[in-house]
C-alpha cells in the first residue's frame, strides 16, 4: 500500500484556505483548477481514472464475454484474436475479466475512501477544535489503529466477520480512517486560530456549526488531496485481500483474487497473471498521478507564488 505522511502528502496544515472565509474560496479552487488542468502528469492519472471508471460502468457492454463463461477445452490459451489477454485455468477470457475487475476495485475504492475520510474528518475536527480530554482519547485510539500495519488489520477485521466484498470495504474504510483524522486534526489546530473563526465564535455561533461552516470548508484541501492519494492503496489493500482470498469470492473477477488463481501457471500461462496484475499498477499509479497533482494545485504555498 503506498503511504504517505499527511505532512508530505497534502497541503500545508498551517496554510489552509483562508480565502474561503474572505470570500474568495471561489477562486482559490477555480485557480487550483487551473493548475491542475496545466500538470500534464495530472492530466494523465485523471484521463486514467475516467478510463477505468468507464470499463467499470460498461463493462457487459463492452467485454467478449461473461465473466464466468467457462470453456475447459479452450483453457490457458495464450491471447490471440478471439481472447486478446488469453484464459484461466477455467478457460475464461482473461480480457473480459479484467473489464469487470475494474468495476469491483473502483467501488472498493471509492467507497472505502468516502467512508473512512467521513468518519476521520469528523473525529478529527472534533478533536482539534475541542481539545482536552476529547482529544487525547480520540488521538490515542488512532494511534493504537496506526500501530498495525494496515493489511495486517484488514486481515484481522475480515477475519472476524467473514471473507467477501461487503466486509472488505468495511475493512479497508476502518483501517485508513486514523489517516483522515490525524490531517484533519492538523488542519483544525491551524485554523481555528484565525479571527474568523473567533468572529463565529463571539456572534454565538454553536460548536457544531463552527465546525461544519467554518474549520470543515478551510481544512477541506488537505483532505481531498489525501484522499485521492488514499483511493490507490485501499485498491492495492483490497486487492491483498482478495490475494488471500478474504475479498469478493469467486466467481467474482476481483483483479487480486485473479492473481492468486493464476500464481501456479506464472512459468507456463503468465498471461493470466499479466492482465489483472497491470491493471492493479495502472489504476494505483493513475490515481497517484492526480492526487500529486491535486497537492501542487491546492498547496496555498504554491498558489501564493503563482498569483
Amino acid at each position: 500500500m503506498p503511504s504517505s505522511t499527511p505532512e508530505s502528502a497534502t497541503p500545508s496544515a498551517a496554510a489552509p484556505l483562508v480565502g474561503h472565509a474572505q470570500g474568495a474560496g471561489r477562486s482559490t479552487w477555480r485557480l487550483g483548477a487551473r493548475r491542475f488542468w496545466h500538470n500534464a502528469n495530472a492530466r494523465l492519472g485523471l484521463f486514467l481514472i475516467l478510463m477505468f471508471a468507464f470499463v467499470g460502468v460498461f463493462a457487459p457492454k463492452i467485454a467478449p464475454y461473461g465473466f464466468d463463461d467457462e470453456n475447459l477445452v479452450a483453457r490457458l490459451k495464450p491471447p490471440t484474436a478471439e481472447h486478446w489477454f488469453g484464459t484461466d485455468a477455467l478457460g475464461r477470457d482473461v480480457y473480459s475479466r479484467v473489464l469487470y475487475g475494474a468495476r469491483i476495485s473502483m467501488t472498493v475504492g471509492l467507497v472505502a475512501v468516502a467512508g473512512a475520510l467521513s468518519i476521520g474528518a469528523l473525529l478529527g475536527i472534533a478533536a482539534g477544535y475541542v481539545g482536552g480530554a476529547t482529544d487525547a482519547m480520540i488521538m490515542r485510539v488512532m494511534d493504537v489503529m496506526l500501530a498495525f500495519p494496515p493489511i495486517i488489520l484488514a486481515i484481522g477485521i475480515v477475519a472476524m466477520r467473514g471473507p467477501g466484498l461487503n466486509n472488505t470495504i468495511l475493512a479497508v474504510s476502518i483501517v485508513n480512517i486514523p489517516i483522515y483524522a490525524r490531517v484533519a486534526r492538523a488542519s483544525t489546530l491551524a485554523i481555528k486560530e484565525f479571527e474568523y473563526v473567533t468572529a463565529a465564535e463571539a456572534i454565538g455561533a454553536r460548536p457544531w456549526r463552527v465546525l461544519l461552516r467554518t474549520i470543515l470548508p478551510n481544512a477541506a484541501s488537505p483532505l481531498v488531496v489525501q484522499g485521492t492519494l488514499g483511493i490507490a492503496g485501499a485498491i492495492l489493500t483490497a486487492a491483498g485481500l482478495g490475494f488471500l482470498g478474504l475479498g469478493a469470492q469467486p466467481p467474482a473477477p476481483e483483479w487480486g483474487a485473479m492473481l492468486s488463481d493464476s500464481y501456479g501457471y506464472l512459468l507456463t500461462a503468465f498471461w493470466a497473471a499479466l492482465a489483472p496484475g497491470a491493471a492493479i499498477a495502472l489504476v494505483v499509479l493513475s490515481f497517484n498521478l492526480a492526487g500529486d497533482g491535486l497537492h501542487d494545485a491546492l498547496d496555498p504555498r504554491l498558489s501564493e507564488t503563482a498569483k
